[in-house]
């Protein structure tokens, strides 16, 4: 089978998953669709395939994907620049306006006034800009309980494919628990510190920033959930709790919904969060 046969192939099965995966798309919108194609066994005649899968149902690191010569095999390569492509088109794609306003997300931005002074300078990304100080201070929720705010991080994928899911969950958990909630709000290139500013100003006891994980090979909808007690200008990272990993192969999005709003409520009982909140549930237990 020469090279061109095998590139057809790969191609007529991108199709087919395309086709079967695929949601509807805005014909007047330019979008790009990636796939992830089923796990294959691709060495040749191994030694211990049964250690191959177990290998591979434990991990979706790229494990026995075989090799011909040096190289990695075309559908494997192929497939490893469409992940590639995900990861880059995540970090530097714009969660749209149409999602935001579905979502009722009021939009503001951080000092970061492009994607390439996001990247370069940190300390852009944790201040707000003067245009959402002002907004916050003027039609921020003050003095509830919980503040949540989304950001795109370094992934917009992982906002628009968890997001919708993760924060009717949440909203409702906290409210069936009686803990007051403000209204959300998205935040345009940020960066987890700048929930300490957000939090300052509307005087929230607690505030958690649902924001886009740095996208790997193996998925670009990552998304964490970063929580901080009531933070002050010597708040250190110690005193953030992190859940992470929320996405579709990882802890669902209704499922981090849920479990979010309960450890919110120990968290707002304990009055603390990160390494502080760790031992005092260690000591209850």
């Amino acid at each position: 089978m020469d090279i061109q046969e095998i590139v057809q192939r790969v191609v007529d099965e991108v199709k087919k998953n395309m086709n079967s995966q695929k949601n509807d798309i805005d014909q007047n919108k330019e979008e790009t669709i990636y796939f992830l194609e089923e796990r294959i066994k691709g060495v040749d005649k191994p030694h211990n395939a049964a250690s191959i899968e177990r290998a591979q149902s434990i991990t979706p690191a790229r494990i026995g994907i075989g090799r011909t010569g040096t190289r990695m095999l075309t559908r494997s390569y192929l497939q490893f620049l469409i992940d590639h492509a995900a990861a880059q088109d995540a970090v530097l794609r714009d969660v749209s306006d149409d999602f935001l306003q579905n979502m009722g997300l009021h939009k503001l931005e951080t000092r970061a006034s492009d994607m390439k002074s996001y990247l370069m300078d940190l300390d852009a990304g944790r201040k707000l800009s003067d245009e959402a100080i002002n907004y916050l201070e003027k039609n921020g929720e003050k003095g509830k309980d919980v503040q949540i705010i989304v950001c795109d991080g370094l992934s917009s994928s992982a906002v628009e494919a968890n997001v919708v899911d993760l924060l009717p969950a949440l909203i409702q958990g906290l409210k069936l628990k009686n803990i007051s909630v403000a209204k959300p709000f998205f935040i345009k290139r940020a960066r987890v510190w700048v929930q300490d500013e957000v939090a300052a100003i509307v005087n929230c006891d607690l505030v958690i920033s649902l924001i886009g994980e740095r996208p790997g090979l193996n998925t670009d909808e990552s998304l964490s959930a970063y929580m901080i007690y009531r933070p002050t200008e010597k708040t250190v990272e110690a005193d953030r709790t992190v859940i992470s990993n929320i996405h579709k192969d990882g802890l669902t999005s209704v499922e981090a919904g849920a479990y979010l709003s309960d450890l919110i409520e120990q968290m707002l009982l304990a009055k603390c969060t990160g390494v502080s909140f760790a031992q005092q549930r260690n000591n209850n237990m």
